[in-house]
């Protein structure tokens, strides 16, 4: 059985591709320009030949899981049960400030010393 429609979601979008995703998957010249201008990319003639068949053949390939049966299949974002294992939070003492700067590589008095990262304008 052919999957008629399938839902992407990407950053609370949502987008149904088209009922002829199974089918071969054409990009033309055009919408591979349209989408190196929107990504400020310069590509050359031959490359956006190479990129349009390229994409095509993606787009083809993947449209081969139309020919699977989901029809029992429950939708999920996950393979796995996604929960979050957190500890219970703890007061505990803390490391002695000698201790903690026993093998620092460079220190003054009783701080850690690091590189100046901030530049002048």
């Amino acid at each position: 059985m052919r999957v008629e429609r399938c839902i992407i979601r990407n950053n609370n979008r949502s987008g149904i591709l088209p009922d002829n995703w199974g089918s071969r998957m054409n990009i033309t010249k055009e919408e591979v320009e349209h989408v190196a201008k929107l990504a400020r990319l310069a590509l050359k003639a031959e490359e956006i030949d190479q990129f349009s068949q390229q994409l095509s053949d993606i787009l083809t390939y993947a449209g081969k899981l139309n020919e699977l049966n989901t029809n029992d299949v429950e939708p999920t974002s996950h393979v796995l049960p996604v929960k979050n294992i957190m500890r219970e939070d703890k007061v505990s003492g803390s490391i002695e400030r000698e201790k903690a700067l026993i093998n620092a590589p460079d220190r003054t008095e009783e701080f850690f010393r690091v590189p100046k990262v901030i530049e002048n304008a």
